[in-house]
C-alpha cells in the first residue's frame, strides 16, 4: 500500500475548501474510499485528515483503551469529538468546517503534509515554527532518534 509523504504549500479558498495535492488524491483513489475524516490533531495546532479506512482503525484502537485514563479522555475530546466526515469533490478539494479551521488556526496559506497513514493540514506560519530546528536541543534530538532506532 502506498503511503502519504511530502509537503505541499497550498491555500484555503474563501469558502473553506482545501485542495488535496494530486499525489495524495492518487493514493486515496487507488487505496481507499473517497470518504475522509478531518479532525484536530492530538497535540499540535493542525488538522489531521484520515481516509475512512485509517479512521476506522484508529477508532478501534481507541475503543479498546480505558475510558477512565485522563490522556484518553482528552484524546477523545480533542480528536474523536471534533471529527467531521467529508468527501473529495471533483476538483480534489475538501470543505473544512469553520470550527475546525478555527481550531487549526488556518487562514488562506496552508501546508499539506503526508504522515504515512494520514495527512496533516497546517497554518503556514505555525508549520514554519514547528519545523525550525533552532528551538531544539540538537544533541537530545539525536539521542532520542538513536534510542528509537532512527
Amino acid at each position: 500500500m502506498s503511503v502519504f509523504y511530502g509537503k505541499y504549500y497550498n491555500a484555503i479558498d474563501s469558502k473553506g475548501r482545501a485542495i488535496i495535492p494530486a499525489p495524495f488524491r492518487d493514493i486515496i483513489k487507488n487505496n481507499y474510499s473517497t470518504k475522509l475524516y478531518v479532525t484536530n490533531a492530538p497535540l499540535e495546532n493542525c488538522l489531521n485528515i484520515y481516509p475512512q479506512e485509517e479512521w476506522l482503525k484508529l477508532q478501534e484502537k481507541v475503543r479498546k483503551l480505558p475510558r477512565s485514563d485522563r490522556a484518553m479522555r482528552v484524546f477523545r475530546y480533542r480528536v474523536i469529538a471534533s471529527a467531521q466526515e467529508c468527501e473529495l469533490d471533483k476538483q480534489g478539494r475538501i470543505l473544512i468546517p469553520l470550527s475546525l479551521r478555527e481550531d487549526g488556526r488556518l487562514n488562506s496559506d496552508v501546508v499539506v503534509v503526508g504522515q504515512i497513514d494520514w495527512i496533516e493540514l497546517w497554518n503556514r506560519e505555525e508549520w514554519d515554527k514547528v519545523v525550525d530546528p533552532s528551538g531544539m536541543d540538537s544533541r537530545e534530538y539525536e539521542e532520542r532518534l538513536a534510542e528509537l532506532g532512527l
